[in-house]
């Protein structure tokens, strides 16, 4: 099946969907009014600069409006002034004295990030869902996108840009333009944005009105490959540098990457520990007194892994001064004591919790140089940011239609060892090995197995399946769950269980056949929920994190859903999933082995002058309105 891009199905309902179809508080909605808003993920848009600077021995420098994220060859050629434009300074978030950069602005933004005849189709992100979008017709102002400097912690983005300010406007703007609310598609940490966006709309409008404009405004959101309990690259970036895949090394790029008010971001956090909210008197016209209160529940302190397959941290520390070189621990095991006084190496273990509440970064502050401010950072713009401390469990938002999406079954970090390397700032960290998840065991990097507590299923290669499913907690108290092959079939191998129990903040895992050389996609779906509102959550076998916005499989449900979501006459509460069969021409072709096309029933044999193989000749035999009508 051909690549297309994911929003473009959605939005080609506009093109497609009758006049109108009623939603489920009886109200006319027309689908052809609707908007696609997409929240990029971190690393998404281009970066441009706002400065003149001046590249010794090089000869090409940075002018206004150039290319910096990402421009390959300024990076190769001048190194050196292409970091100056990148990095922030770490305690304010300001930019470097001789160059300053900004994110670029609408679609342009979010399509190459090197455009280039070679670099463009290696950066492509959103290019060739805009030439879709465009080649089936869709409007230009149907389709926004809402770039915003991933580089800046939350506060920090609406502080220095207004992005949540422009985010509220750009709702508005789009529900003024085309009639109708707007369909969220956030992926990566750009679900932790719009989280964000949320909570900052409570402070701006008031609390009778703020359900009321989510309903007006926002149609449904899809969150796809969400690290709603944090992602474990993160610690990577942070203690030894990950590289993204550009020449450049891994110290230089741990110094970049945690210059950014965002590097924490995406810290792994407890499922366990919860702030007070901030704005509850907020809601009932009182004001807001006093700090957050953190507080966990005794869960946490059971196995002290904070809910995580394992520890996240395993670190050995160079003890060379006495036991009050650590004054974050008031208690360390006593057969830990005697190697720190003699000078020994100490390896210490860190949990979620002990991360993201600043435990570990006290914990090295005196053998790391960016350990202090990182501290900083992450107190005053997470654990003390005035609007949400990101770094907590997400509930459901009040929207009326979620989907949350994401790939598994793919090798997964979920741990790491550190060991000091012997060189100076910023190598001064090497990773000695790492703990993967992976078909329901725990594996090290050298292939031994790992004692901890490893779910049944694997992430997305990026992020762990714990941090990727907590939406499952989103869902009602019963789900109905289906498996189904990703490619086209009839129907044999689709397995369903109804009704299923869902104690609260407990996984659904369930108990199905499974053949080993075909990709599934499991969907759990509400089947009691609150009323007037919808929770599904899609697990795509072997989706990758970074790719999945560009799964051919994922459009195609997402539009099913939809096309049924619209239509008068659908009389189930989800798109049926007894069979999936070709629904574009893309999907037929040629079938060497019976000497015809594919699925008869669907496609049919017609050459078209200008065909240069069979299977381009093989093309459907009805139209694509009528074949949906089979999925009401």
């Amino acid at each position: 099946m051909a690549k297309k891009p994911l929003l473009c199905w959605l939005l080609l309902l506009a093109v497609l969907a009758e006049a109108g179809a009623s939603d489920e508080d009886g109200a006319e909605l027309d689908y052809s009014k609707l908007s696609g808003i997409i929240i990029p993920g971190f690393a998404s848009t281009q970066l441009r600069a706002w400065s003149i600077l001046d590249c010794p021995y090089s000869p090409l420098d940075f002018n206004p409006l150039d290319l910096v994220w990402l421009d390959t060859t300024k990076l190769l050629s001048a190194v050196n002034c292409w970091l100056k434009c990148m990095v922030l300074d770490p305690y304010n978030q300001t930019d470097h004295p001789d160059c300053k950069s900004r994110p670029d602005s609408g679609l342009s933004g979010i399509t190459e990030l090197d455009p280039g005849y070679i670099t463009g189709p290696l950066s492509s992100v959103w290019k060739e869902w805009i030439k879709w979008c465009i080649e089936f017709g869709i409007e230009a102002n149907a389709i926004i996108a809402v770039p915003y400097d991933w580089r800046l912690s939350p506060s920090k983005l609406e502080e220095r840009d207004l992005y949540f300010h422009k985010l509220k406007i750009t709702f508005e703007t789009a529900y003024k333009l085309r009639g109708g609310p707007s369909l969220v598609f956030a992926h990566s940490l750009g679900n932790h944005v719009f989280r964000y966006f949320l909570e900052w709309l409570k402070l701006e409008i008031a609390p009778k009105h703020y359900i009321q404009w989510l309903d007006q405004h926002i149609r449904a959101y899809f969150a796809v490959g969400a690290p709603l309990l944090g992602a474990m690259e993160t610690i990577e970036a942070t203690l030894s540098g990950f590289t993204f895949g550009l020449p450049i090394s891994e110290g230089t790029a741990r110094m970049m990457f945690n210059s950014f008010g965002s590097s924490l971001w995406m810290m792994p956090f407890s499922k366990y520990c919860r702030t007070d909210n901030k704005y509850w008197k907020h809601f009932s016209g009182g004001s807001h007194v006093g700090p957050q209160t953190y507080h966990c529940d005794e869960q946490e302190f059971k196995t002290n892994l904070s809910g995580w397959p394992t520890k996240i941290i395993n670190i050995e520390i160079p003890s060379t001064r006495a036991f009050d070189a650590y004054p974050s621990f008031s208690e360390i095991p006593e057969a830990n004591l005697s190697s720190m006084e003699c000078g020994l190496p100490t390896q210490l273990s860190f949990s979620a919790r002990e991360i993201s509440d600043g435990t570990f970064f006290k914990a090295i502050e005196d053998y790391d140089p960016d350990s202090k401010r990182l501290l900083y950072l992450l107190e005053k713009s997470y654990l003390g940011d005035p609007v949400l401390n990101p770094l907590t469990p997400w509930d459901r938002p009040p929207i009326k239609n979620v989907f949350c999406i994401y790939g598994t079954d793919s090798k997964t970090k979920v741990g790491y060892y550190y060991a000091p390397s012997g060189k100076p700032y910023p190598d001064n960290w090497i990773i000695t090995d790492v703990v993967y998840e992976f078909e329901g065991s725990l594996i090290s990097r050298s292939g031994n197995q790992v004692e901890g507590n490893p779910g049944a299923i694997s992430g997305d290669e990026t992020v762990p399946y714990l941090s990727l499913s907590w939406c499952k907690n989103w869902l009602g108290p019963k789900v109905n769950i289906t498996k189904a092959p990703q490619s086209e079939h009839d129907g044999s191998d689709v397995q369903i269980k109804l009704n299923v129990k869902h104690p609260h903040e407990e996984d659904i895992v369930p108990n199905m056949t499974r053949s080993p050389r075909v990709k599934y996609i499991t969907y759990y779906e509400d089947s009691e929920s609150l009323p007037g509102k919808r929770t599904a959550v899609w697990e795509l076998d072997k989706a990758n994190h970074r790719n999945i916005v560009r799964s051919p499989v994922l459009m195609r449900e997402l539009w099913l859903e939809m096309w049924h979501d619209i239509h008068p006459d659908a009389n189930s509460k989800f798109v049926k999933k007894a069979k999936r069969g070709p629904l574009r021409d893309e999907d037929c072709y040629w079938d060497y082995g019976k000497a015809r096309c594919a699925w008869p029933e669907y496609c049919e044999y017609r050459y078209v002058f200008g065909d240069v193989h069979l299977g381009q000749s093989c093309r459907l035999r009805y139209t694509t309105a009528e074949l949906l009508s089979h999925y009401l």
